[in-house]
């Protein structure tokens, strides 16, 4: 009887903190949150010495402004040619330049871009491939 008892109260308990969880997961995030339209993006073949630049698209997903503090890259390749100096607000959205120098590069490349933010998921990671072939002739 005493093991019926606990074994139904052990049911309730986990129904109970099985619906808690489920209500918290369904409320909207705090704060900023960054939210990238595509995180990645493929150059496709480009040849030794082409500049190629991409814009990424986000928007603030969150309930606070976000607000970007820096853009960090791997390599002096990679320049980040402008984001939103401003704060975003909720709902509103923005954009981050990227251009890639092929000077010097030869096969596959696969660079990283690190926005700093105050988003709520932290630092956010943009990335980018391009397959560098001889000049033409």
């Amino acid at each position: 009887m005493k093991a019926s008892l606990l074994f139904i109260c052990f049911i309730f308990w986990l129904k109970v903190g099985v619906g808690v969880a489920q209500a918290q997961s369904n409320e909207p995030p705090k704060g900023a949150m960054i939210t990238w339209d595509f995180n990645y993006f493929e150059f496709g073949d480009i040849y030794k010495g082409d500049k190629v630049q991409h814009t990424f698209k986000f928007t603030n997903t969150g309930t606070l402004p976000l607000i970007i503090t820096n853009v960090e890259v791997t390599c002096g390749c990679t320049i980040p040619k402008g984001w939103p100096r401003d704060p975003i607000m909720p709902g509103n959205r923005g954009e981050l330049q990227v251009q890639f120098d092929s000077s010097g590069k030869f096969g596959r490349q696969n660079k990283v871009v690190t926005v700093v933010s105050n988003s709520g998921t932290g630092n956010s990671q943009i990335t980018f491939s391009a397959n560098v072939l001889d000049k033409k002739n």
